[in-house]
């Protein structure tokens, strides 16, 4: 198996809130757009961020547990900390139910947290060094 990831997929509740709150709130362009069944971005240039309707989700995978804060963290990384704080307005912008401020982080980065409509957690970070070069287009 070739060391790569190919999709995330994130189970969500309501795909119309998770639209507005990708397309019209934070401006991204769909790859994939079904109604009410799943709604794709391309993040990378072999990588699929799958957004999936939890109706839809449960005819294939079953079902989905939810509460708390999810095991998992998406990150956005960027080039700068202004880009940082200029993420995290456009979070606040589209409408994020929660807004962690950026702060300087004693690993040397500078980053904040936002979550989407389903309390998905996103890192929106500048991180200097060897990791931030591979990850930053």
């Amino acid at each position: 198996m070739d060391q790569r990831i190919s999709l995330v997929t994130l189970v969500v509740t309501d795909l119309t809130e998770t639209r507005r709150f990708y397309l019209d709130g934070l401006g991204w362009e769909s790859f994939v757009d079904v109604p009410g069944d799943v709604l794709m971005f391309q993040v990378g240039p072999h990588l699929v961020l799958s957004l999936w309707d939890e109706a839809a989700a449960l005819e294939e995978i079953g079902p989905v547990t939810r509460g708390g804060t999810p095991p998992a963290l998406l990150a956005h990384n960027v080039g700068s900390p202004d880009d940082v704080d200029a993420v995290l307005r456009d979070a606040r912008r589209a409408g994020a139910p929660t807004i962690g401020d950026a702060v300087q982080r004693e690993w040397g980065g500078y980053s904040g947290y936002f979550t989407d409509p389903d309390g998905f957690l996103w890192e929106v970070a500048y991180a200097p060094g060897p990791v931030g070069d591979l990850v930053v287009p």
